[in-house]
């Protein structure tokens, strides 16, 4: 029997990658705010996540899978984050998280064992300088998914992927051209940046059986960044 997954943002970047590494073992619903270029096989759903609430009447009575791909990279001095700044990458990154679990929770629950996919950054676990907002708000996440992973066991797996810089439009300011992508690729012990597909791959596992043993777990997937010193 299929299993039915649900992204949120799944429309660009690691997201879209996740929906062609997934087989067709998979149904697969992705709520976001576009739908360009999504294969056919794909229900699309128009969300908002700062804004709107999530209509699940086209989504089936259970959930197996559900990916929460949104985020933001507001690189800048902490002097120069306003407050306000501060509020809208919690509200995206965490509460646009907590709002969609809610809606889908009934579903979740109808699941033998849903799997829960969060994604945060390897500047949580590093401590790195103009990453101030998004790691306290990516840090609420790795809180809240080892407590709702323990709270919930064995009825839901809940885990999350920190990954390094990774080459998505996303992050096209950071690697807008050759000289800058060299010298990103040059701080990572594996010699390059992430590409969607390294992610996506591991996300995959992650809602797959294969993973049937894994839960609360943080996974840095991040070319060495954050566990290795080689300069």
């Amino acid at each position: 029997m299929k299993k039915n997954i649900l992204l949120i943002g799944g429309s660009h970047g690691i997201g879209k990658s996740i929906i062609e590494t997934l087989d067709s073992d998979y149904t697969i619903y992705v709520a976001s705010r576009t739908e360009e270029d999504l294969p056919e096989n794909v229900t699309h759903i128009k969300y908002d996540v700062t804004q709107d609430t999530l209509e699940t009447e086209t989504l089936p009575d259970v959930l197996d899978g559900f990916v929460y791909c949104p985020g933001s990279i507001n690189l800048k001095p902490f002097k120069m984050l306003s407050e306000e700044t501060f509020n809208e990458d919690l509200q995206l990154n965490f509460m646009g998280l907590i709002k969609s679990l809610k809606a889908i929770e009934d579903r979740l629950k109808k699941s033998d064992q849903a799997s829960l996919v969060f994604f945060s950054t390897v500047a949580v676990k590093m401590g790195m300088p103009f990453h101030t907002s998004v790691a306290a708000a990516k840090g609420a996440i790795e809180g809240f998914a080892k407590a709702l992973a323990a709270e919930y066991a064995p009825q839901y797996r809940v885990n999350v992927i920190a990954p390094s810089l990774t080459d998505t439009p996303l992050a096209s300011r950071l690697l807008g051209n050759e000289k800058k992508k060299e010298k990103m690729d040059e701080r990572h012990p594996l010699k390059r940046v992430g590409t969607p597909q390294d992610i996506a791959k591991v996300a995959a596992f992650l809602l797959s059986e294969e993973s049937s043993w894994v839960t609360g777990q943080i996974l840095g997937i991040d070319g060495g960044m954050s566990t290795l010193n080689i300069h």
